[in-house]
């Protein structure tokens, strides 16, 4: 049977039994127990040792001891990617956000959570980034940063301050790389949105698209979507500017920032290209 088809009979989606079958995404008994049925497993000894199996699996990573957390499967595809390529239109990156900053795109984006939920989604985003230090092997990230996110005020203008410089500190590692799209880029291929590029160590396991949605993210792993988002995502690189750049740019917005609120605006800062 294809992927598609047992998609089809056991009404879930594709991608899901591709991440499945990739040993990228958590499985749960119950899918085992479908899966099992759906193959012709008789013995059924067999399909509880499946079961205990996926019930012991799904205690391996810190996040499943958080209940009901949307983008389970997206975390623990992160946690086991050797690298990882985003772009961001809108606001700065989980991987890269301060506490007082992650705090607030919570507080705005997702208006119905309980202060409770709200606590949990944070303490899952920083410790999310543990990942960027992991000693002798940290995650190799490259963002590019669309400069609206610079100039959108989150939190206050000292919570911008505060995430600007902690973004610049965090740019001059070696393992993270930032690029600020400017806004006399004009038009170019992340104009549709979000999108990050998971790419794994071993050579078997292909790369991944994942695109962030309000209520069902997408994760796509066909080598002909990969092959194009990674093409799109070459041209951003092309049309941002250089690391060093970025970071002078950064700190002149971050002056605009720490100035009186009266201070001229600096958005329509450009500075010569290398």
């Amino acid at each position: 049977m294809t992927t598609q088809q047992v998609a089809a009979c056991l009404l879930i989606s594709q991608p899901k039994i591709s991440l499945l079958e990739n040993g990228r995404r958590i499985i749960k008994p119950r899918d085992v127990r479908d899966l099992c049925g759906l193959y012709g497993v008789q013995d059924q000894r067999r399909v509880d040792d499946l079961m205990q199996m996926a019930r012991e699996s799904g205690r391996q990573g810190w996040w499943n001891a958080y209940d009901d957390i949307p983008y389970g499967a997206y975390i623990g595809l992160e946690a086991e990617a050797a690298a990882v390529r985003c772009y961001e239109p809108l606001v700065i990156p989980g991987l890269l956000q301060t506490s007082a900053y992650a705090r607030a795109v919570i507080a705005g984006t997702i208006p119905p959570a309980t202060a409770e939920q709200a606590a949990t989604r944070l303490e899952i985003r920083m410790r999310r980034q543990d990942r960027l230090r992991t000693p002798g092997n940290p995650l190799r990230l490259w963002v590019v940063l669309d400069a609206s996110a610079l100039w959108r005020v989150v939190g206050s203008r000292e919570v911008m301050r505060e995430q600007l410089e902690h973004l610049t500190h965090l740019s001059a590692q070696p393992h993270i790389t930032v690029q600020v799209l400017p806004h006399d880029a004009g038009a170019h291929p992340g104009v549709s949105g979000q999108f990050t590029l998971l790419e794994f160590a071993e050579a078997t396991d292909g790369s991944v698209v994942y695109l962030e949605r309000f209520t069902s993210d997408l994760y796509l792993e066909k080598r002909s979507d990969v092959r194009r988002y990674g093409d799109m995502y070459a041209h951003l690189q092309a049309q941002a500017l250089s690391p060093d750049g970025t970071r002078s740019f950064i700190e002149e917005v971050i002056k605009v920032y720490a100035g009186p609120e009266s201070s001229p605006d600096a958005r329509a800062l450009t500075l010569p290209r290398p």
